[in-house]
């Protein structure tokens, strides 16, 4: 009997050789995808390095710090366009985390699964339309909203932070726009998060007596909060990256925002709109050191988001 078994261990050992050998190259390959993106983002940061160096020479940190941008007498600061970039950002979260959340905690946890299915499709849709599409949509609809009722109307409050000329283009609408733009990614993950809460999370408080509110107030919620707080953090960092709808609808100037009525620039919208029309390399290297500085803080958000969303699916 021990010889008619052997026989067939060896025959299956022999036929499973191939497939682990297959498995061995296919995790060989996956590995050397990985490692060229990260190869390609380390070439990406020290072109943008070696591109900066006479920026970084000439101006040192005070680049970061200054507010003079005038390529006439190559003098360059960074501060306008990073203050433009915070303002729209914290608007875009600002307007888009109630809605995100509320829409993820409605279809995740209160919609029936053939609604979640039917709603879940156009939110995530709205990820795929083209950035210019949101500019253009801006500028022909939300700035004349903008100009024609809301700024008016937050203008007559008589805050500092709305002072100025309702004109529609600015600030303000650049975040608005951005509000849509980073909806879809929080609705998404904050749904695949809720999700990813266990059972009995929710079942132990109704066993107690718990309302399905309750149970997600204090069941759910406090559980995903790394990682709710994570998919914010993803959207900061999408809004962060955002060009072209952004620089159709911030104004594109190179003051200092005061109000978020004011026309101003991002670090990307300056990068696109100047260079082409770079001539001397030290405007060259300061916008090179732009994309340098949004790069980092774009990889540190996206890194953070990334590592508390994974801990709250693991």
């Amino acid at each position: 009997m021990t010889e008619a078994v052997l026989p067939v261990a060896a025959t299956r050992h022999r036929s499973l050789a191939p497939r682990r050998t297959g498995d061995r190259l296919w995790r060989l390959l996956l590995a050397l995808l990985g490692l060229g993106v990260v190869l390609a983002l380390f070439f990406v940061a020290r072109e943008l390095w070696e591109l900066s160096r006479p920026s970084l020479r000439r101006f040192g940190l005070s680049f970061l710090s200054s507010t003079d941008w005038d390529p006439t007498s190559d003098a360059f600061g960074a501060l306008p366009f990073a203050v433009g970039t915070l303002w729209t950002t914290a608007i875009a979260l600002l307007l888009a985390a109630p809605v995100g959340l509320g829409g993820a905690i409605f279809l995740a946890e209160m919609a029936p699964p053939r609604l979640r299915a039917v709603l879940r499709f156009p939110i995530e849709l709205l990820a795929a339309i083209p950035s210019v599409v949101y500019g253009l949509w801006g500028l022909f609809v939300v700035a004349p909203l903008l100009r024609a009722g809301l700024e008016p109307r937050l203008g007559a409050l008589g805050l500092s932070i709305f002072e100025g000329p309702p004109v529609g283009v600015g600030i303000l609408c650049a975040g608005l726009v951005l509000a849509v733009m980073v909806l879809p990614t929080l609705v998404s993950l904050s749904i695949d998060v809720l999700v990813a809460v266990p059972r009995s999370q929710r079942e132990g408080l109704y066993a107690l007596g718990a309302t399905r509110w309750e149970a997600i107030r204090l069941g759910v919620l406090p559980t995903a909060r790394p990682g709710l707080f994570g998919a914010g953090m993803l959207a900061l960092g999408r809004a962060l990256g955002e060009t072209m709808a952004v620089t159709m609808v911030i104004g594109n100037s190179p003051e200092l925002p005061r109000s978020l009525f004011a026309t101003g620039a991002t670090l990307s919208s300056v990068i696109a709109n100047e260079l082409t029309e770079a001539v001397s390399p030290l405007h060259q290297a300061a916008l090179a050191e732009l994309g340098l500085v949004l790069l980092g803080g774009t990889l540190a958000v996206s890194a953070v988001g990334r590592l508390l969303v994974r801990r709250t699916l693991a």
